[in-house]
């Protein structure tokens, strides 16, 4: 049966009257959460160590930061928003000294919980709201009066931990778009299969070995990275918004008879054998516990790959054909999401001086 769909009518945030919601740590999705909630009228604080890079930008944006201890005693919802390899330690060192009786722990995605690296006492209510996109579309779609659909889940605590996982989905907007309920489980191990298989792995492999293919057969880079991986953002695209079968009403005869007779023959039965084992590493633990060992012996094979990756020839021949392209946003993505917050945030600062400005003297 289709899964019921929850919306802004079943939801009441009426639940967070009188309640405090700590949001701890300040990223992608946590700055999104807490200035979400924040504009829908709840009362959010921040939790961060003192030297964090994000207590300036968080204090800019209006809130009141305190250590991570002093947030959780405080609050009586408290959202952990850091990295799933960072989030035992601080749940061990700063939160769980500080939890008692009838709080709610609240998560946006189910690892840490489903894995056991977080083990919380049996009167603290464990829940999740998973939004499905990106802290920045989060906040961008609330802005704009929509919302991103959510995901849901109470792996203890029952029906009144329903209503804050339903309210808290309200506040981030998600119940303007519809709201789904799930399992820890079933979150978690959907999750890192559709990264690892299709979305991330499975799609980073793809195009390279597009280009690859491609460039060994003696073909121009720059024509290899046109067609395996620029215009990749099109078909994506027309999926999202009309499905499979949208996308292929929207391209040409050509392209729809190349899809339906040689994809199959590029994803083949090993290809889903292969898949079904990734499943099967997940769903018996296997991965996690590979990336745990990988995190605490100081990423070196992790910190490799990545090496690897972004000295392959796509990515050199990519960025000089993004520098033609005025389109495709030009910034920095690497270092603190803090300091690409506040470099937004200074952006619009002169452009909203200047309309206060224009504002003033019409008056």
């Amino acid at each position: 049966m289709p899964a019921k769909v929850y919306t802004e009518k079943d939801a009441d945030l009426g639940v967070f009257k009188g309640k405090t919601l700590a949001v701890i740590g300040f990223g992608s999705q946590g700055h999104a959460h807490a200035l979400n909630l924040k504009d829908s009228g709840c009362k959010v604080i921040i939790g961060l160590y003192p030297k964090s890079k994000s207590v300036e930008v968080a204090k800019a944006m209006g809130f009141e930061v305190y250590p991570t201890s002093e947030a959780v005693k405080k609050a009586d919802v408290i959202m952990i928003a850091a990295p799933d390899m960072k989030q035992a330690d601080i749940y061990k060192n700063d939160i769980a000294p500080s939890l008692s009786k009838g709080k709610t722990l609240l998560f946006t995605h189910g690892l840490a919980i489903h894995s056991g690296m977080i083990k919380a006492p049996k009167d603290v209510n464990v829940i999740m709201v998973a939004p499905k996109g990106p802290g920045h579309e989060v906040r961008s779609q609330f802005v704009e009066g929509k919302g991103v659909p959510a995901l849901i889940a109470v792996y203890q605590g029952g029906s009144s931990a329903k209503k804050i996982a339903l309210a808290w989905a309200k506040g981030i907007g998600g119940a303007r778009a519809g709201v789904i309920e799930t399992s820890f489980k079933e979150e978690t191990e959907t999750d890192l299969f559709g990264e690892q298989a299709v979305l991330c792995g499975g799609v980073s492999a793809l195009i390279k070995a597009g280009f690859e293919t491609l460039v060994e057969a003696g073909y121009k880079p720059e024509m290899a990275y046109f067609e395996c991986c620029h215009e990749l953002k099109l078909i994506c695209d027309l999926i999202v918004e009309k499905g499979i079968s949208g996308m292929r009403f929207s391209i040409s005869e050509t392209a729809k008879y190349g899809d339906i007779t040689r994809g199959p023959r590029v994803i083949t039965k090993d290809t889903k054998k292969a898949m079904k084992q990734i499943l099967k590493e997940i769903q018996t633990g296997k991965f996690t516990k590979e990336w745990v060992n990988e995190y605490k012996s100081g990423l070196k094979n992790y910190n490799k790959l990545l090496k690897e990756g972004e000295e392959h020839q796509i990515e050199k021949t990519g960025e000089r054909l993004r520098s033609l392209m005025p389109w495709v946003p030009k910034r920095n993505i690497k270092g603190a999401q803090a300091a690409y917050a506040m470099a937004s945030a200074a952006k619009k600062a002169p452009a909203k001086k200047a309309a206060a400005k224009k504002s003033s003297a019409k008056k």
